[in-house]
């Protein structure tokens, strides 16, 4: 393919040598004529491992060149790839102004060839950037619509500097949002020698996608330096007790909790997490992000009960009480709790949970629910049928397989809030919504 690359900064330089290595010809393109002569002369523009060997080679073999001219760049590729940066403002928001300004070069060198370019935005930019800001100044440069005259892409890198090169020929996954089928085929063609799965999305997913990875990666930074903190302070091993953690894959390092959906519950979590987080203040260590976690689900069980609220129905049936389906566990069930804030404001509660049953409830499980809901005997109704008969809001609490055909029982006027995603639901149009979906 031929490709031009807008931005010889980290990104774009890598991103340029290491396409020419896989066969495509390619234009780097930026302001700064230092890098463009470095470039041209074999040498890489910027310290990275192993960059300079590819630049020197695709170079000498003719794959790759740089210039300042963009019109050139644009009349002479099919596709141009934006890897310019974009800079954080004071109060925290990202500086597209280059994005723009390479977006409206582009543009007006694109009305003087013929249709099919392909402008894929590689920058970090929010969601909606993509559709809503560079689109719409590529068309009015441009002064053709897109989809007509050219089209547009998000291809997010996931590069880490110092193995750049390797996260580009080995990453874990390639992600494509277009506006078509076709441009995202178009686009996969810039990786056809790379083995990795290609996921092809919309552009607002693929633009969030990198943002949730790099803060992830920070999280996960902050965690692992909060439990050495906590570690030290306490005389315990934090690189043993890493490994460790380290070694489950099924819960630890793995997709297990990370999917969206509600607050957590139960014996162990909130008691242990509360426990954690009282050692931290009792050794006067500061772990904000430990301490955070407790305070961060209580906002989701906020969010549940004012989207309720806002609905405007008063009558309301609850199902599934119990914090995980199959078992009978209240202790510190969310769903306990969004119970207790209605019946608090007035509304007119039922609660519906086939595993319940409060004559069989023990000890510690007993006394919570005692003390939380003390008249949930008189919320309960012993049948689906009776929970959903009359009731405006369903609010369903866990996936209990016998909640899996409600959207065939409900009425017209009925309203679904899920907390856990279930199934054939999202069927329901504007009667549905999820707690973060």
């Amino acid at each position: 393919m031929r490709v031009s690359v807008f931005g010889l900064g980290y990104v774009g330089a890598v991103s340029a040598a290491c396409l020419a290595r896989y066969g495509h010809d390619v234009i780097g393109v930026d302001v700064n004529l230092s890098k463009v002569q470095q470039l041209n002369a074999g040498r890489a523009p910027l310290v990275e491992p192993g960059l300079p060997e590819l630049v020197q080679k695709a170079v000498s073999g003719n794959r790759l060149r740089a210039t300042t001219n963009a019109e050139e760049a644009v009349l002479n590729t099919d596709l141009s790839i934006i890897c310019v940066g974009t800079p954080t403002q004071a109060t925290g928001e990202a500086d597209l102004r280059h994005v723009l300004e390479v977006s409206d070069q582009i543009g007006s060198a694109m009305a003087g060839k013929e249709p099919g370019h392909v402008v894929v935005v590689r920058s970090t930019v929010m969601p909606g950037t993509t559709r809503n800001l560079v689109l719409p100044r590529l068309q009015h440069a441009c002064g053709r619509a897109a989809g007509e005259h050219f089209t547009v892409a998000h291809n997010p890198e996931f590069l880490r500097e110092g193995s750049a090169i390797r996260d580009f020929e080995r990453p874990a996954r390639t992600v494509i949002g277009s506006i078509d089928e076709r441009t995202a085929e178009r686009v996969s063609g810039l990786y056809a020698d790379v083995e990795a799965p290609v996921i092809s999305t919309s552009l607002e997913t693929s633009e969030m996608a990198k943002f949730v990875d790099n803060v992830w990666h920070a999280l996960k930074v902050c965690f692992g330096n909060e439990v050495g903190t906590l570690c030290k302070a306490s005389g315990v091993d934090s690189h043993a007790v890493m490994d460790i953690f380290c070694k489950d894959t099924k819960l630890n390092i793995s997709p297990a909790y990370l999917r969206p959906g509600f607050a957590f519950g139960g014996s162990c979590l909130p008691k242990d997490t509360r426990a954690v987080a009282h050692k931290a203040r009792a050794l006067s260590l500061d772990l904000p992000v430990i301490s955070s976690i407790l305070a961060s689900n209580r906002i989701q069980v906020e969010r549940a009960v004012e989207k309720v609220v806002r609905s405007g129905c008063r009558r309301i049936a609850i199902l599934g009480l119990c914090f995980k389906a199959g078992t009978d566990d209240l202790r510190e069930s969310p769903q306990v709790e969004v119970a207790e804030r209605l019946i608090g404001k007035g509304f007119d509660v039922k609660v519906y949970d086939p595993i319940l049953n409060l004559a069989a409830l023990t000890g510690t499980n007993r006394e919570y629910i005692q003390n939380v809901l003390p008249h949930l005997n008189e919320l309960l109704v012993d049948t689906l049928d009776a929970a959903l008969a009359d009731s405006e809001v369903i609010v369903v609490g866990n996936n209990s397989p016998e909640y899996a055909g409600l959207a065939d029982t409900l009425g017209s006027n009925q309203r679904v809030f899920d907390l856990v995603g279930i199934a054939g639901l999202s069927g329901l149009g504007e009667r549905y919504d999820g707690i973060n979906w």
